[in-house]
């Protein structure tokens, strides 16, 4: 029966909403992690093909001919595709000076063995060279003076020359512009990086993100985000709100299961029955 395809891809779409739903309360606790939420669409046959303005055939009437389903059967439910939501997460304090949080649309760089990704999480620590890095252990990337005609951030060479090193032991401190200092000495600047378009980002792991738009980086002077020492910025998951959409989520994810098992009842008590005759 074609009809039972119509549920069953319903109930595959709504299984994945479970799985992202799931996802983002896991992740309710995890610094800088911006929650997905997926988009649904409805594919109509009625829509691809058209119908005519008179829908009547024009022959000899047959019963199948007033029962017509205008391609309901070949219905079926799409995931159109995820987004990440960027609203900014409350700042809370920690008393490390290590840890940093953004308050803004920007990022901090992280050079990691994939090449430069973007995050919003600043729980930071030094190495055993006095190198800054973030908790799984990846360079955080410093500004670097560009080369004449040198427009956007996206163009600067991702290497080591750009990790931060602290150096000497002291009080560390940052100011709002990220500038970073040891005993009051500058010891660089924390690359900070906002894009024209956020959305245009790809999630990779739970806090990184990847620019594939070389011109999606805004220009320096242009970044309004502000660096807060000493704080962290939690995920934006509301996990109450979230469980209560689980629990819709499931609700509606049994409910097609229901219609499968009905639609599959139908079609073997139909054959069982053709069988007697």
């Amino acid at each position: 029966m074609k009809d039972l395809w119509v549920s069953l891809s319903g109930a595959i779409a709504q299984q994945k909403n479970v799985e992202t739903i799931a996802n983002n309360i896991a992740n309710a606790n995890t610094p800088g992690f911006k929650k997905d939420t997926l988009v649904f669409k409805e594919h109509l046959a009625v829509f691809n093909k058209g119908i005519s303005d008179i829908d009547l055939p024009n022959k000899e009437w047959k019963p199948e001919d007033f029962y017509r389903s205008y391609g309901a059967e070949d219905a079926h439910v799409e995931i159109q595709g995820s987004y990440a939501d960027f609203t900014q997460g409350q700042l809370v304090p920690t008393g490390n000076p290590l840890d940093i949080a953004l308050r803004g649309n920007g990022f901090l760089e992280v050079l990691t063995p994939n090449g430069i990704r973007y995050t919003r999480s600043g729980m930071l620590t030094i190495d055993g060279e006095g190198r800054l890095v973030n908790d799984k252990g990846y360079y955080i990337l410093g500004e670097k003076p560009r080369p004449s005609g040198e427009t956007t951030v996206g163009e600067l060479p991702p290497n080591t020359e750009r990790v931060i090193r602290i150096g000497e032991k002291g009080q560390v401190s940052v100011d709002m512009t990220g500038e970073l200092h040891v005993n009051g000495n500058s010891v660089g600047k924390l690359a900070i990086t906002e894009f024209n378009d956020i959305h245009a980002l790809r999630k990779e792991g739970s806090t990184f993100f990847i620019n594939n738009q070389p011109d999606n980086y805004k220009k320096n002077e242009a970044i309004q985000t502000t660096v807060h020492q000493g704080f962290v910025e939690e995920s934006n998951v509301n996990a109450v709100l979230e469980m209560a959409n689980l629990i819709k989520a499931n609700r509606h994810f049994e409910s097609i299961q229901k219609a499968i098992k009905a639609y599959d009842n139908v079609s073997g008590r139909g054959v069982n029955d053709i069988a007697k005759f």
